[in-house]
């Protein structure tokens, strides 16, 4: 077919494409995330598959999925995989509904609004080690500031919290909460602000009370964010490393041993890269299966919108 200037249109040059010059800008970026990120992650799964060990000087034999069979039979690591668990919902559920109600109050038109909401984000400016050294001090059993408002209070003779079977993992909980609660506020107060207030206005108008107002109003337009906080603080808590081994080091006799904290402990303390590569593999494994069931609840809502 030929064109009013006699020109067909198979001959008319196609614009020339873009994604040459967006790969370019792209790489800067992608380049550290594959040499630090998707590198090591590879290296880790292949070195799963082998008896790799600290100091041999035998040479690194494939051993298939011998580390993994013998995973499926250790119950120390089930354990910790338990308490790893236990510990991300306990952080996580109370982290939101506390982080939820101080957003809502630092939402509100307060004198001093602008100081409380700086005062609000300095625990997530504090390094982990730096948290864990500070409740430390605060848990301590003779000198800790927690003790001895107890035995001023008259509420007995304190105890030592990190050091008691029953305590420890309670009072690590707290301590992530207390850590993590910033940035859980920080996203869901910019949700509150994104939410128009004449839909709070006009719901005021039609007589709605503060409980209706959010149902109806704030928890809707919140909830995307919510969610996806949420799905990130599971992932982040079930992760945790520095806070619990400065805390605790995984004891007292392992009830405060993380999964994280047991693979490293296989790997530097007892050598066996081979080993806890493998639990990193099946750590991996369910954070991505988190993520799966998360980016389709997520599709689904999309869908039904």
């Amino acid at each position: 077919m030929t064109s009013v200037t006699g020109v067909s249109a198979t001959e008319v040059r196609r614009p020339p494409s873009r994604d040459h010059a967006a790969w370019f800008l792209v790489l800067p970026a992608l380049i550290p995330i594959l040499v630090l990120s998707v590198g090591p992650l590879l290296y880790g799964v292949l070195l799963a598959f082998t008896d790799s060990q600290s100091g041999r000087t035998a040479p690194t034999q494939w051993i298939g999925g011998l580390n993994f069979r013998d995973l499926l039979h250790d119950t120390l690591f089930w354990e910790s995989f338990r308490i790893g668990l236990v510990w991300a919902v306990g952080v996580t559920v109370p982290q939101f509904l506390l982080a939820l109600g101080l957003a809502l109050l630092l939402n509100q038109d307060l004198r001093l609004r602008w100081l409380a909401r700086a005062l609000a984000i300095v625990p997530w400016a504090m390094p982990e080690v730096v948290v864990g050294i500070m409740w430390r001090i605060v848990y301590n059993p003779d000198a800790g500031i927690l003790n001895e408002t107890l035995r001023d209070l008259g509420l007995g003779d304190g105890r030592d919290w990190l050091s008691s079977l029953g305590t420890a993992l309670p009072a690590v909980i707290v301590v992530g909460i207390w850590a993590g609660m910033p940035q859980t506020t920080v996203a869901l107060l910019a949700g509150l602000q994104n939410t128009p207030r004449e839909l709070h206005e006009a719901a005021a108008v039609d007589g709605a009370g503060a409980w209706r107002r959010f149902r109806t109003v704030t928890w809707p337009a919140l909830r995307p964010v919510a969610l996806a906080i949420t799905a990130l603080n599971l992932i982040w808590n079930f992760n945790s490393f520095a806070l619990v081994y400065v805390l605790t080091s995984g004891g007292p006799g392992g009830r405060t041993r993380l999964p994280m904290l047991f693979a490293y402990e296989e790997a530097f303390r007892y050598g066996q890269f081979g080993y806890a590569a493998a639990m990193g593999c099946v750590m991996v494994a369910v954070i991505s299966v988190l993520l799966a069931v998360f980016l389709v609840g997520r599709l689904r809502e999309g869908d039904d919108v």
